[in-house]
């Protein structure tokens, strides 16, 4: 595996598990999933460059599209759990509490 590819893995891998083991506070999560995607952007722009296709060039602009809008409604989702429940804690957002 060249270095770089290990890089993008091993930086998508240490999001992906940052996700999975700090379930303590939303915002914590939502970081997690922006690296796993800035890392997706940054090695498929890599890709498409490599490739010299004029057809897989709009595609990093489409990921990185769906991962502004991912960002924002994950902050709306913040601001309006922390309006509502008092705090960003992931424990405060059971759906079987009423």
């Amino acid at each position: 595996m060249p270095p770089i590819h290990f890089t993008f893995s091993s930086t998508f891998m240490l999001a992906l598990t940052g996700l999975a083991m700090n379930r303590s506070h939303l915002l914590s999560a939502l970081i997690c999933l922006e690296g796993m995607m800035l890392s997706l952007f940054i090695a498929i722009s890599l890709w498409s460059t490599t490739m010299l296709s004029p057809t897989c060039s709009p595609t990093p602009m489409i990921l990185l599209t769906f991962s502004a809008c991912e960002a924002s409604l994950g902050l709306a989702l913040l601001v309006a759990t922390a309006r509502t429940h008092g705090s960003d804690t992931l424990k405060n957002l059971n759906l079987l509490q009423c």
